[in-house]
């Protein structure tokens, strides 16, 4: 695993993370907006990182660990550099999640570094509208 360095990332990192119920619906929203995602380096953990690849091997996409062995806590410690641009990470509001504690770990340090996340579909659907815009 070797995350691009700072210097590369000019325009900063993408983090994904989709808990295991919204894995699909990641890849389906990657898939949708390849064209944008490839203009970034983008970060993920292990498993959506993975399918994430399956279906778009073009994108510059580095995979970390799983977040139940610390991937959600590897793209927090990326946002406390300054590294991470924006997160998109799908929620499962209805699941109990056994490393929550995470969980709620990388949500607090992406609203203390003031960084754009969004947790559901409609606003991963805003936020890539606002990359798209700003890309002209």
């Amino acid at each position: 695993m070797s995350v691009p360095p700072a210097s590369d990332a000019a325009a900063g990192l993408l983090g994904l993370v989709a808990h295991d119920s919204k894995k699909h619906d990641m890849v389906a929203w990657a898939v949708e907006h390849r064209a944008t995602l490839a203009r970034f380096d983008i970060v993920a953990t292990g498993t959506t990182g993975g399918r994430i690849l399956d279906a778009c091997p073009e994108l510059r996409l580095t995979r970390l660990k799983s977040g139940p062995l610390g991937g959600d806590q590897q793209i927090g410690a990326l946002i406390a550099e300054g590294r991470v641009r924006a997160l998109v990470f799908l929620v499962d509001p209805l699941t109990a999640q056994p490393h929550d504690v995470d969980v709620k770990a990388l949500m607090r340090v992406a609203l203390v570094y003031d960084i754009p996340i969004a947790l559901n579909l409609s606003t991963a659907e805003m936020l890539i509208a606002a990359l798209e815009a700003e890309a002209g």
